[in-house]
């Protein structure tokens, strides 16, 4: 059974800093892309960032220089790492693997960002 539990999520103001992992199981982390997904209030889910199984990253442009992903093969663990917060990024983040919407889901955390 694979199962991806998301932790970090909460409140912060605005310049602030959160840091979401997402613990993997059931998988070989190690063979799959990795990926965090938001969705906002009456928005589509949009693809945050991605880190391939070598640890190429890539980032949407209005996160980039502000998010980090990381990911530790060793504890199947993918993080999240965000910097200057903006009340633009309150969202659910979901993590998933595989990096496609085909891919498998976490149940989602939920970031709020006050201004």
């Amino acid at each position: 059974q694979v199962q991806l539990v998301e932790s970090g999520g909460g409140l912060v103001q605005a310049g602030g800093s959160l840091r979401l992992s997402c613990a993997v199981s059931g998988i070989i982390f190690s063979r799959n892309a990795m990926a965090w997904y938001r969705q906002a209030p009456g928005k589509q889910r949009e693809l945050v960032a991605i880190i391939a199984r070598g640890g190429t990253a890539n980032y949407i442009d209005s996160v980039k220089g502000r998010f980090t992903i990381s990911r530790d093969n060793a504890k199947s663990t993918v993080y999240l790492q965000m910097n200057g917060l903006k009340p633009e990024d309150t969202a659910v983040y979901y993590c998933n693997a595989g990096g496609s919407p085909l891919g498998y889901w976490g149940q989602g955390t939920q970031v709020t960002v006050s201004s």
